[in-house]
């Protein structure tokens, strides 16, 4: 049997319904009164995130006379992804302030439970009518006032408490299943980065500057040799550190450059066995050429590495994106705002080589255990997806009306 709620505008049910403050960077300072911003407001749970907290002085606080954030309230992101999720802000020992693009609402203990908004905020029916209201080209967002008038079901408060307590524990039990399967995923992951740290801190290898293991180590075209009036609609991809996602080359459509421009840089032209590696930003991050990209150009962002036909480019690959040499890279690598590596560290990294014989049997035995990995999050991704399917099939069935003592 279906009950009959009332409906009501979410400003309705509001003691206090608020946008955040307009905060300039000038107006920040290193401590005071915190600022929460949208990156501090999950779906259903408030993210603390010190170690990025931004904050403004009392001064500051009465010139621009902001609205205080207090525990119990709740806070709402008008930004995607996706636009409406709420938190309730928690006792932290902070005082607290938002920025403009959060929305804060302080509800009428008479009329709607916070609780039960933040579940009501979950459900399809309320994401679905907030990406109704959103406006905006590149970036949408809803208005305060589009938000406002959101309608709400009001079940009477002893409905309210009941649905509550009975999606609290049903949460708990799901939640508890999501972080079983994220502990069990993660550790299997760091099973394979185990192994791959042991493989290449075995002993009795050849051992020597990665030059000597390599015909050529070259650095990217610099700035002057490449410039954005050079790229086209039609042409030869380049590869930058941004295009190396996993191990693998993801090119990018609006960075390619027509056959002129190739012949121009043919010194940077990369090859089917090439290994490309980033020398800015994340240190380490690499991936062998394949006869796809045979032919493609090494970016400015990037070296590549032509190894020595005694050395199988996948077995350097490896090794280089190791913990252990990462954590060498790293520290040859100079800079403050990023990290660059230079030509010279890179080629006198000192490497261990095993014989090709033994560079093959390690290559197979990680092929097997990353198949192995791969399988488990396969797994473990549709796990997720049917515990999400089961919140939203909760979450339907109880603000359609469903949820009576029977069921």
């Amino acid at each position: 049997m279906r009950n009959v709620w009332d409906i009501v505008p979410l400003a309705n049910a509001c003691e206090l319904f608020t946008d955040g403050n307009w905060i300039e960077t000038k107006d920040q300072s290193s401590d005071g009164i915190r600022l929460v911003q949208t990156g501090n407001v999950g779906i259903g749970a408030f993210k603390n995130r010190r170690e990025k907290a931004r904050w403004i002085s009392s001064k500051t606080f009465d010139r621009l006379k902001c609205q205080e954030v207090i525990p119990g309230d709740c806070l709402v992101s008008r930004l995607p992804d996706p636009a409406g999720r709420s938190c309730i802000i928690p006792e932290t020992g902070d005082k607290m302030i938002t920025a403009v693009d959060c929305s804060i609402l302080r509800f009428d203990p008479f009329i709607l439970l916070t609780e039960f908004f933040k579940y009501y905020s979950q459900s399809k029916v309320y994401l679905n009518d907030i990406e109704g209201k959103c406006t905006g080209a590149t970036r949408k967002r809803i208005s305060r006032k589009n938000f406002g008038v959101i309608q709400i079901p009001l079940p009477p408060l002893p409905e309210q408490k009941r649905i509550v307590a009975i999606l609290d524990e049903a949460f708990a039990g799901i939640d508890q299943a999501i972080a079983n399967a994220e502990k069990n995923l993660a550790n299997a992951r760091e099973l394979f980065e185990s192994y791959l740290n042991s493989v290449f801190t075995r002993k009795g290898w050849v051992k020597k500057r990665l030059g000597d293991f390599s015909k050529l180590i070259s650095t990217g075209p610099f700035g002057s040799l490449l410039h954005k009036s050079d790229y086209v609609d039609v042409g030869v991809p380049l590869v930058n550190p941004i295009n190396i996602v996993g191990g693998v080359i993801v090119p990018n459509s609006s960075k390619l450059i027509d056959k002129s421009t190739k012949e121009r840089l043919k010194s940077y032209v990369l090859s089917d066995g090439d290994i490309v590696i980033g020398r800015r930003g994340e240190i380490g991050r690499c991936a062998v050429i394949g006869s796809k990209e045979d032919g493609w150009i090494c970016g400015t962002g990037c070296f590549f590495i032509r190894p020595l036909p005694n050395i199988k480019p996948n077995f350097l690959a490896n090794l280089l994106r190791s913990s252990k040499y990462r954590d060498r890279l790293e520290k040859t690598a100079t800079g403050t705002t990023m990290k660059n590596l230079s030509n010279k560290a890179l080629s006198n990294l000192i490497v261990s080589i095993p014989p090709i014989e033994t560079q093959i049997d390690i290559l197979n035995q990680l092929f097997d255990l990353d198949q192995q990995t791969q399988r488990l999050e396969t797994i473990y991704q549709k796990k997720f997806s049917v515990l999400a399917e089961l919140k939203q099939s909760i979450l339907q069935k109880v603000f359609a009306g469903e949820l009576t003592g029977d069921n």
